[in-house]
């Protein structure tokens, strides 16, 4: 496999059961809980505001567990996403929940034209999504496909400042490029960001960075009027092992000085009514 959709579909299929069955997806708490939601989504809450009613689309949405969040929220959401298996996953559990959602098997990229132009009122993006592309000016040009005239952006996002550090003995080191670059990072890592004893077999997989200038020209570029921009301090993953602490809201920090490193983003957008 050359292609790096090829490269990285394939490491995402493969994680699947995996994530299902970590309790870092908590999908039996879905299951067991009607008003539960995933952690990122109550993060998010605050800034995301009232979605009842709205028409939503998730990209890159993975087994659904956000999708699943925003629907209890009162939206109307459809998730889309490269790998079946964890579109399979993300149908079956909105199933057993009683949810009337649509999700879609496609490359982020081909979102237009598999989902319609100009259908929905907002598009969310969560965690860990952006930097398996390596094109932001074109991945903003589809958000902006997918929006109707007023309709919005919102996405939080892994700083591309952590992107680029590596956990060193004691401090982290800069390691990786902060801009987009043509040619991806290529990363060949046995194992995957939740706890589990699953040996996978595909450990190769592609990425890309993208700085925040980029980012947010990007979407401007694509004819979306820009927001607002929150760095944040904590991100829902350990991205730098050894030298962060998890808080009572699934949340990591830097243990020593948290106010020293952006871990996460919150960007949000919009269309314009004319």
């Amino acid at each position: 496999m050359t292609d790096y959709r090829d490269v990285n579909r394939a490491n995402w299929d493969e994680r699947v059961p995996a994530h299902v069955a970590s309790p870092s997806y908590h999908v039996e708490q879905f299951l067991a809980d009607p008003s539960y939601l995933s952690e990122v989504v109550r993060f998010d809450r605050p800034r995301l505001g009232d979605v009842s009613g709205l028409r939503g689309v998730h990209l890159q949405c993975h087994i659904g567990t956000d999708t699943v969040s925003l629907a209890r929220l009162g939206a109307r959401m459809t998730g889309l996403d490269f790998s079946r298996p964890a579109v399979d996953q993300a149908r079956s559990m909105a199933d057993r929940l009683g949810l009337a959602m649509d999700f879609h098997v496609a490359d982020v990229y081909d979102a237009v034209e598999v989902l319609g132009a100009a259908a929905y009122d907002f598009v969310y993006t969560g965690i860990g999504a952006l930097c398996w592309l390596p094109d932001i000016q074109r991945w903003a040009q589809v958000v902006a496909g997918l929006l109707k005239p007023g309709g919005r952006l919102f996405i939080r996002e892994g700083h591309p400042m952590v992107w680029a550090l590596s956990a060193g003995p004691e401090v982290p080191e800069l390691r990786f490029p902060y801009f987009e670059t043509a040619e991806a990072i290529v990363w060949d890592e046995g194992g995957t960001y939740v706890e589990t004893e699953v040996e996978f077999s595909t450990t190769v997989t592609h990425e890309w960075n993208h700085g925040l200038a980029e980012t947010i020209t990007a979407v401007q570029q694509a004819g979306l009027v820009f927001d607002s921009l929150t760095e944040h301090d904590s991100a829902p993953w350990n991205a730098l092992p050894g030298l962060m602490t998890e808080d009572g809201d699934g949340e990591w920090r830097l243990t020593d000085n948290p106010h020293h490193l952006a871990a996460t983003y919150t960007l949000q957008a919009h269309k314009p009514a004319q």
